[in-house]
């Protein structure tokens, strides 16, 4: 099989390409060092010829809801219109569980503008949402510091390692379309506060739980999947 993985150089992406071709798969990386640039299109429909399917695992650490919906709309109608173009038949979207219940998070605003494109357009479908990365905890510690005090609400967390993601993604893109979405989180429950203690032990900042939701949450369960989800063994913290 032929997979175009948009974002293929970042966290995700590069650790989805090498599975891949581990287990056999022609992968064609998309980014700008190889001569791709989904946001303005250069380079993208020469890249798709052949190819069967696209994961589109891109990202960008803009946070305002604006320019976050402006680069998650404009790449993913890009990859679209490429992608009919070209005759792909399943497009694979990585989104966030809850990014439909996190108005106040502009990054998130940005992905359900993803989703909604990809379930407007005309290309068979899968859409995998997961929870925060594990691996991210530190950043979102960094986050919600104010005058070196982390002020942490407790806002629900189920985060997922990294390469629980990748497994799931390498199953949906070897498979037929679902035109749907599958949730993947990890086995632990915490919350946030909790979490960051347990994480981040040797953190020299005072950790201190505050009222309020975390993450442009719109309750504290908003982060954590509310239906059926697939999770695995690994676990984050002990």
């Amino acid at each position: 099989m032929r997979v175009f993985v948009a974002g293929g150089r970042g966290l995700v992406g590069s650790r989805l390409v090498a599975r891949l071709r581990t287990e056999g798969h022609d992968v064609v990386v998309g980014s700008r060092a190889a001569g791709v640039d989904v946001l303005t299109g250069h380079g993208l429909g020469d890249a798709l010829v052949g190819v069967d399917v696209v994961v589109d695992v891109l990202n960008t650490p803009d946070l305002d809801p604006e320019a976050a919906t402006a680069f998650f709309r404009t790449t993913t109608q890009r990859l679209l219109a490429a992608e009919e173009s070209t005759g792909v038949g399943h497009h694979v979207l990585l989104s966030v569980v809850g990014a439909d219940r996190a108005p106040g998070n502009g990054h998130l605003v940005g992905k359900v503008a993803a989703e909604d494109a990809v379930r407007d357009g005309d290309v068979p479908f899968s859409v995998v949402r997961a929870t925060q990365f594990g691996e991210f905890v530190p950043t979102i510690a960094d986050w919600l510091t104010v005058d070196g005090v982390v002020l942490a609400p407790r806002t629900l967390l189920r985060p997922v390692a990294v390469d629980d993601v990748v497994d799931l993604l390498v199953t949906t893109a070897t498979g037929a379309p679902t035109g749907g979405t599958t949730d993947v989180a990890g086995p632990q429950v915490f919350a946030l506060d909790d979490l960051l203690r347990r994480a981040l032990p040797d953190d020299p900042r005072e950790i201190r739980t505050v009222e309020g939701q975390a993450l442009g949450a719109e309750s504290a369960d908003a982060l954590v999947p509310l239906g059926e989800f697939r999770t695995s063994s690994r676990t984050i913290v002990r």
